[in-house]
């Protein structure tokens, strides 16, 4: 006797704090669907997209600071080396029936002027961010997501360390050197800034950061 499937309603799936759930064989109109029933005010997790398979993760709370301190950091360097910079945040950026990404942090640099003004992000217009930053990313789904995404460079923060992630034709590739900060060593800084930033606060190490470029970097 055949076994008819039994459908959830996406809002009554409640996950724990840093728990993520796979879901395969999901269409791309699913996957609009399912981001319209949960709506853009959702709060306590983050959905990607990619190859038919749906991600939804609830990231623990300590997941939170350190893209945040990231963040602060990213913006203090661009500043001083004078360059503009727009932060779009955790939004939603999808490629239509590829795949769709939502960042926990992410930046347009050299692309800023083209999207200062724009609230949304259409990628079949618009570029995608020159830098996105996660923390403590394992999963398969959300790399191949930014790869669809065709996001140039991936910064992922986990067990304090920093890995870099370059673009490659293929996919991504580790790299010691951050394109977008080429003269500056960012893999061994952001753990150690982080780390600062954890025991003497973040405006203390942001001092320390603007000190440290004025003495080397000026």
């Amino acid at each position: 006797m055949a076994v008819s499937p039994v459908t959830i309603p996406i809002r009554s799936i409640h996950l724990s704090p840093g728990s993520h759930l796979l879901i395969e064989n999901i269409s791309w109109q699913q996957y609009e669907s399912i981001l319209e029933d949960l709506g853009e005010k959702r709060s306590g997790c983050r959905i990607n997209y990619s190859k038919s398979t749906l991600e939804i993760m609830s990231p623990l709370p300590i997941h939170e600071r350190p893209h945040r301190i990231i963040g602060y950091i990213v913006t203090t360097i661009l500043d001083f080396q004078n360059r503009d910079w727009e932060d779009f945040g955790s939004t939603t950026f999808k490629r239509v029936n590829q795949a769709g990404v939502e960042p926990e942090t992410c930046f347009y640099i050299s692309n800023s002027i083209d999207v200062r003004s724009l609230q949304r992000i259409d990628l079949e217009i618009h570029p995608p961010p020159d830098l996105a930053i996660e923390t403590d990313v394992t999963s398969k789904t959300t790399l191949e997501a930014y790869a669809a995404i065709k996001v140039p460079e991936l910064w992922i923060f986990a067990n304090s360390q920093l890995k870099i992630y370059i673009l490659a034709p293929d996919g991504y590739i580790e790299s010691q050197i951050s394109p977008i900060f080429p003269n500056l060593d960012i893999a061994q800084m952001i753990p150690q800034l982080v780390t600062v930033a954890f025991h003497q606060g973040t405006r203390q190490m942001l001092k320390k950061l603007r000190d440290f470029l004025s003495n080397h970097c000026a």
